[in-house]
């Protein structure tokens, strides 16, 4: 008997502002900009893309464009999409670091 699957995207399980804080955490220590992007587009899909259009003044078709793994966002765009996300940007110390 085969193995039956199902597909399965993360957007699915971007249900609450913990986990989303959780996932992004989790990509920015990988340090790889290109999956900070592809996953800021992830949770702007599971919040709903046409709203933070809205809130950012930006196109639809502009965010999915950016935040994809191809993006590469200004700094501008990825400010405005974290707040309203309800998100912000923190910086701390590399643990180790002189």
């Amino acid at each position: 008997m085969p193995l039956e699957t199902v597909p399965w995207d993360i957007v699915d399980s971007l249900d609450t502002p913990e986990r989303v804080a959780l996932y992004l955490e989790a990509v920015l220590e990988e340090g790889d900009p290109a999956l900070l992007a592809a996953a800021l587009g992830d949770v702007a899909r599971a919040q709903g893309m046409t709203q933070i259009a809205k809130e950012t003044g930006l196109s639809r078709e502009t965010l999915y464009r950016t935040l994809s793994d191809k993006g590469n966002p200004q700094l501008a765009t990825l400010m405005a999409v974290l707040k309203s996300l309800g998100l912000k940007l923190t910086v701390a110390p590399v643990t180790g670091a002189a």
